[in-house]
């Protein structure tokens, strides 16, 4: 297991036959995910690495093993396990007690330790804390990833005083403007590069932000298998998740409550809300509750959008849908809003606003706004959006 999922302890040209970096060089547009810079490699850290499947987590902790090696001079340093190739905890702690005596033998005082895809391996914060207990791991770094936000989240908060340096990083599809600036053209200037970035915010809205679309490479049904995965390990129904989906397909961009969702399947809102946030944990979707001022509302109304072009597209597709344009522009701001600020909101009474974030209420219109909106009310039509969302990183 050493030798295969850590080929570098031996073979100096193992980035050529490396699956991941393999498929990375065969792309046509590649770039150097800025996410990995943000992995504290000093000891002791431990660093949780979370986002969806397919959006590169792998394929970045490789560069990041490529880049660590140029500056050891013992292979064996770094250290990659794959939780998935895991069946026992026992065989997962064995693992770990040989690498700490292959680590003495070899004389290395401080290994990078990188545990991949962690959340298939239920269980295993509990080997890696007692190893922390015990100090066995206090001059190195543990890198630990994963799909699914609520597991692995709740895993790094049963570290407390334990993490030492690390950092949580939340890796998700390239937003806009990095969208922009990995086609090669420069956000900061938009108005030299406008034609361009108009284009690209097509190009965007069709194939989001994954590495795999970006490359016109379609991975639809691979993306709706691997939710479909996780939703049936957490021993719940995919006939019930499509029937969900396919309402809030229907519904989007409007607000609705999980009641009338529950109402149209025949099933009770408590199941359609623990659906919703299975697949909010799976970074599918989020959802914008209502707010006036201060006050937030759980039980009014909410508005569902899903975090990225390709997924809307994805679950349109298994759905027989067609994509609403002015619910997919609405979308992807909310999402940008929501990866700037960590919140969004929305309104509705006599008028509606659209997202509510930080200090900013924006209204998002695919076409001529036919009202008018209070004072403070941004109004962000189609032509607007890309420069609106290339600003706000």
């Amino acid at each position: 297991m050493f030798e295969e999922l850590n080929p570098w302890w031996e073979n100096e040209r193992w980035e050529e036959e490396d699956k991941h970096l393999k498929t990375l060089k065969a792309q046509k547009i590649k770039w150097l995910p800025k996410w990995i810079k943000q992995i504290s490699l000093e000891p002791f850290s431990l660093n949780f690495v979370i986002g969806p499947r397919q959006v590169g987590k792998t394929t970045g902790l490789k560069l990041l093993i490529r880049e660590i090696l140029n500056h050891l001079d013992k292979p064996k340093a770094a250290l990659y396990l794959n939780l998935e190739f895991f069946s026992t905890l026992a065989e997962f702690r064995d693992t770990i007690k040989k690498y700490l005596e292959i680590k003495k033998e070899e004389k290395i005082e401080t290994s990078f330790i990188f545990l991949d895809e962690a959340t298939r391996l239920p269980g295993w914060d509990r080997i890696v804390k007692g190893f922390i207990e015990i100090g066995a791991f206090e001059r190195d770094v543990i890198t630990v990833s994963g799909s699914s936000s609520m597991h692995l989240l709740k895993h790094a908060d049963s570290f407390p005083g334990r993490k030492g340096r690390g950092r949580k990083i939340f890796v998700m599809p390239v937003n806009f403007k990095e969208f922009v600036e990995i086609h090669g053209a420069n956000p900061e200037k938009y108005y030299s590069n406008e034609r361009k970035i108009l284009k690209l915010f097509e190009k965007y809205l069709s194939s989001g932000g994954f590495p795999l679309s970006i490359n016109n490479i379609p991975f639809y049904e691979d993306f709706i298998e691997s939710l479909e995965r996780e939703v049936l390990e957490a021993r719940k129904s995919i006939r019930i998740m499509r029937q969900i989906i396919s309402e809030v397909l229907n519904i989007v961009p409007s607000a609705t409550s999980f009641n009338a969702i529950g109402n149209k399947i025949g099933i009770s809102h408590y199941v359609v809300e623990e659906y919703l946030e299975i697949l909010d944990d799976l970074f599918a979707l989020k959802i914008a509750y209502w707010k006036d001022k201060r006050q937030v509302s759980f039980r009014k109304e909410k508005k569902i959008f899903f975090r990225d072009p390709f997924i809307f597209r994805a679950f349109s597709l298994i759905s027989n849908k067609e994509i609403k344009y002015e619910a997919l522009l609405e979308h992807v701001v909310q999402e940008h809003l929501f990866r700037k600020f960590g919140e969004i909101y929305y309104f509705k009474n006599s008028y509606e606003i659209d997202c509510i974030a930080g200090n900013l209420k924006i209204e998002v219109k695919a076409g001529k706004p036919h009202r008018k909106y209070p004072k403070g009310v941004r109004i962000l039509e189609e032509q607007d959006i890309p420069k609106f969302l290339v600003e706000l990183f």
